[in-house]
């Protein structure tokens, strides 16, 4: 098992920024690529970023691009993003999530959020314009 508990979640203006954390516990945390997804009230969860486990091959949704980063400390068990130029579009709970370790590391295969295996409980992002 693995645990995942997200933070760094609130409420700023259009054009702010945000960090959040995902803190791992359990099983070897380093084993695991990772992700960010969220959702907004009535909507299907939806991809956001991935970082493998090396750090090494980042991910991103297109909405994103350029305004966020995802980063990963090992030694610390804790994945992070970086949220820059934030819109009230973005307003949503995002989670991270472990992807399965059957499931092959790829553009593709870290879009679908049944590809992940252990996920977070969620902060809230709430951007106002």
């Amino acid at each position: 098992q693995v645990q995942l508990v997200e933070s760094g979640g609130g409420l700023v203006q259009a054009g702010g920024s945000l960090r959040l954390s995902c803190a791992a516990s359990g099983r070897t945390f380093e084993n695991y690529n990772m992700a960010w997804f969220h959702q907004a009230p009535g909507q299907e969860r939806e991809f956001v970023a991935a970082i493998s486990w090396t750090g090494i091959t980042p991910y991103y949704a297109d909405s994103v691009k350029g305004r966020f980063t995802i980063s990963r400390d090992n030694a610390k068990n804790t994945v992070y993003l970086q949220m820059n130029s934030l819109k009230p579009e973005d307003t949503a709970q995002y989670y991270c999530a472990a992807l399965k370790k059957s499931t092959y590391y790829s553009a593709s295969r870290v879009l679908s959020p049944t590809e992940y295996e252990y996920w977070g409980q969620g902060t809230q992002v709430t951007v106002s314009s």
